[in-house]
């Protein structure tokens, strides 16, 4: 039997554990949990750390039985691997195993206000005041501001803190410190993709750094130590898999970008997800985007491997849109039911959808800007609504595409995608049509887990998975054509920019006129 590799892929709406053949990168098995997210206030977004590690172990076992009724022995399985949503935040007690408050949301707002006052405090108003050690825009966005209002504003927090039990996280060093021992040994630890989206990681000298640490008053001694994405962490503890090695780790974005072999500088690949992520890999060097990309670390795969670097551009909502259609709305009963809906009629007949519910990410950073449906009549029904829901994900993607093109000079010829918004047919094709280039879809489209898969297996130790360029799995993908010409798309475009002005500057903490809805 070939040997196997394990990956938990812990995202923001569900958790997913799967198990590639080591030589073909083809799926054994897998088994996925969907995650509850609470909104405890407007603009919040929670997730229940310990829900989280539940859905890890309960994937991890069903896809063990799915193993043994396949015949297939679970000793088989020589390491696992770690890919997660990322900036998300925990603080745990390293005493009890317990944590201190639900995990912060990439996507959650209560930060607004802390990062309007720091961005006021910078140089010129600037938030890109810590770009050149972070890569990143100031934004509630990222771990160091979610980490200080846990800070300033939970007891439990603050407590452990002084009595020195506190431990910070991301998602991915919380399932690593649990499956390795948790309170009994347990490893405290992340990679360099994921710590380079917490503010606090100098991406050139590659750890944690003292000044931005001071700049967000964040105790050094809580954060997990850095490793690179390929080598091994520790063991499990528990579990059918005791004793089988962890020696994988990167964000799912990163873990995208692997998983779709981009190892290549200039190679670049687009998730969709509860958002949507574009990533180019730019080689060793970290390259500064005038347009509104960040600058992030892509991996590093091994010790004394070197760290490649990534352009990113970062979408808040995408498959997150259709959630929301689907749970707010009852308008789809059922995620698959949107494409049947859109299809229906072809056209959001001039409605434009901007779904702006944490503000603009890439390229604009505007934490002010709001949800807005525009372009209504009374024609307009809810299929309509459907495909522009649709076309907000695909007008997103080519702002984005548009920037990473002006940043790198040398634009992209076609797009490849990936992710669980892929399925669909119809997206596909209206992203192929804004975009007036080809979208190749693997046929495989599990290449977040797949990358988490690789770095685990390739790790030193395990060395059961080459990534040398010759040794690369041959993966079968479909291809979608621009099918409308592009003065059309060009038109339908400008519009939705024209949308996107109108959502600006919605919900800012300034003081209102009648001086009663100041954000506290």
């Amino acid at each position: 039997m070939d040997p196997l590799v394990a990956a938990i892929d812990q995202g923001t709406s569900s958790t997913r554990f799967l198990v590639f053949n080591a030589k073909t990168a083809e799926v054994i098995s897998h088994y996925q949990v969907e995650i509850n997210q609470s909104f405890p206030k407007e603009g919040w977004v929670e997730e229940d750390p310990k829900e989280i590690m539940q859905s890890v172990y309960e994937c991890m076992e069903r896809t063990c039985e799915k193993l043994c009724q396949l015949n297939i022995d679970i000793s088989n399985i020589k390491a696992v691997g770690v890919t997660n949503q990322r900036e998300t935040t925990l603080v745990w007690d390293k005493e009890t195993g317990e944590p201190l408050y639900n995990a912060i949301v990439w996507l959650d707002l209560r930060t607004q206000s802390t990062v309007e006052r720091l961005i006021n405090k910078a140089p010129g108003r600037n938030k890109n005041h810590l770009k050149h050690k972070t890569g990143l825009p100031i934004s509630t966005y990222f771990s160091a501001v979610k980490l200080r209002w846990l800070l300033d504003n939970v007891d439990e927090v603050k407590q452990a803190v002084l009595s020195e039990r506190a431990l910070f996280g991301t998602v991915d060093s919380w399932i690593i410190w649990c499956l390795t021992g948790g309170r009994n040994g347990g490893v405290h630890c992340t990679d360099v993709s994921n710590a380079s989206r917490t503010m606090l990681f100098n991406i050139h000298t590659m750890d944690w750094d003292p000044e931005l640490c001071r700049y967000f008053d964040v105790p050094m001694e809580i954060l997990p130590r850095v490793k690179s994405s390929s080598e091994i962490y520790g063991c499990m503890k528990s579990s059918s898999l005791v004793g089988v090695p962890i020696s994988g780790c990167l964000g799912d974005q990163s873990a995208a970008l692997v998983g779709q072999m981009c190892f290549r500088e200039g190679q670049a690949k687009n998730t969709y997800g509860t958002g949507c992520f574009l990533l180019r890999n730019t080689g060793t060097k970290p390259v500064m985007s005038d347009h509104g990309l960040l600058t992030t670390v892509a991996y590093k795969l091994g010790k004394d491997e070197p760290a490649c670097y990534a352009l990113e551009g970062s979408v808040a909502i995408a498959g997150a849109v259709v959630r929301w259609l689907k749970d707010n709305m009852g308008i789809v009963q059922s995620s698959s039911e949107i494409e049947k809906l859109a299809a229906a009629v072809g056209t959001s007949y001039g409605c434009y959808f901007v779904p702006a519910f944490s503000g603009l990410y890439a390229p604009y950073w505007e934490p002010s800007a709001r949800g807005i449906i525009c372009g209504l009549t009374q024609f307009t029904n809810r299929n309509h609504l459907a495909f522009a829901a649709l076309e907000a994900v695909c007008f997103q993607t080519r702002e984005i595409l548009d920037a990473m093109n002006q940043d790198s000079g040398i634009p992209l010829t076609q797009l490849q995608v990936d992710g669980g918004m892929t399925s669909n047919r119809l997206l596909m094709q209206l992203q192929a049509d804004i975009l007036c280039m080809p979208v190749v879809r693997p046929t495989m489209s599990e290449t977040t887990a797949l990358g988490a898969a690789m770095a685990a297996g390739a790790a030193e130790g395990v060395d059961v998975w080459s990534l040398s360029p010759g040794q690369l799995p041959h993966v079968m993908s479909e291809k979608y054509e621009p099918q409308i010409n592009s003065d059309e798309s060009e038109f339908r475009f400008a519009r939705w920019k024209k949308a996107v002005q109108k959502a600006m500057n919605w919900e800012t903490t300034e003081p209102s006129c009648n001086g009663n809805d100041q954000e506290q």
